[in-house]
């Protein structure tokens, strides 16, 4: 098969190349998909470039989340599931073979059917983003009539969370920095956007949020967002962070948390509990069916031009997620 890999970490046009590799078998309880289309988040440019440490493998091939269709099984697998079309999770995840190439296997339960008439460019952007932004909003139960601060609200997970919580009945507060993101936010069903570079970005949320405050932050910068926390989030609320990249090891104001009664969860999809990534995948497979859950695509590059795929998520200026086309006969 044809694939993207790199043998050590940095630069994406120092490391990333394209080339031959032996087709992968399916072991017991997995099944072998053939790829249509794979995404390229920040967590796969951040690994490729070093920064979750060395490689645990003498080469990776890329990327977690994708979409394709199933072209055979192993033992144990319901032989019915050959030709579904799937989206899929976790697959680079402490695992050599991601699906920045033409064929993976991997666990079965890790290959979700696809709806009817759900295409596999959606199917691509739901993983890491869909399942982060469920495990930020429902991990402490319904939040049907609360209000509900995304922070990066024009960003993959931003996207999906704007959704999720007006699907489920929150009032939604997304704060972006610029325009162009702001109509993007918008049109995800938020009730109001701030440009949080705004003199008065504080005063916007307080005034859209109410007397109450915010009850749950859906917080992509959790340091470098902390004084915008602590002005405008309810007693009793909560901060779920699933990032803080601009202050990586903030100090914490413990006791103004602790006398507010906050809650505070960091969320990494890759390794949330089983129960709550089931709930996620069903609830996901429920709106994706019903249409109340979209995915959104900044730019579609082709396999020889990974290189120029994983550099345009570094530019960190697109709005959706960045796909790689592998195949168009799947």
């Amino acid at each position: 098969m044809k694939a993207a890999i790199y043998k050590s970490t940095g630069p994406a046009a120092e490391v990333l190349t394209v080339c031959d590799l032996a087709d992968p078998t399916p072991g017991a309880g997995e099944v072998l998909v053939r790829i249509a289309v794979s995404a390229v988040h920040p967590s796969d440019v951040k690994s490729r470039g070093g920064a979750r440490g060395p490689l645990a493998f003498p080469y990776i091939v890329p990327q977690s989340d994708g979409a394709g269709r199933i072209v055979s099984v192993g033992a144990d697998v319901d032989p019915a599931r050959v030709g579904r079309r799937v989206w899929l999770w976790n697959a680079a995840w402490k695992r050599a073979h991601g699906t920045a190439g033409e064929l993976v296997a991997l666990p079965s339960e890790q290959a979700v059917d696809l709806p009817t008439g759900v295409d596999f460019e959606t199917g691509a952007t739901l993983a890491i983003p869909a399942i982060t932004a469920h495990r930020c909003l429902f991990s402490d139960g319904p939040i049907e009539g609360q209000v509900v601060l995304v922070t990066g609200g024009a960003g993959t997970v931003g996207s999906m969370a704007i959704q999720m919580a007006k699907r489920c009945g929150a009032k939604v507060i997304a704060t972006v920095s610029n325009s162009e993101k702001a109509l993007h936010a918008k049109e995800m069903g938020a009730d109001h956007v701030v440009n949080y570079r705004d003199a008065d970005a504080v005063d916007q949320i307080k005034q859209a949020a109410g007397s109450g405050g915010v009850d749950r932050i859906v917080e992509v910068e959790f340091g470098g967002n902390l004084d915008i926390t602590q002005a405008v989030i309810a007693e009793g609320g909560t901060v779920a962070s699933y990032g803080s990249m601009a202050v990586p090891e903030p100090v914490l104001p413990f006791y103004t948390f602790m006398f507010m009664n906050l809650n505070l969860r960091t969320v990494l999809a890759y390794s949330i509990p089983n129960a709550a990534r089931a709930k996620a995948v069903a609830d996901i497979a429920e709106w994706l069916a019903d249409g109340t859950l979209k995915g959104v695509v900044a730019k579609t590059f082709n396999l020889d031009d990974i290189v120029a795929a994983h550099q345009s998520v570094e530019a960190g200026t697109r709005i959706g997620v960045t796909l790689v086309r592998i195949a168009s006969d799947v």
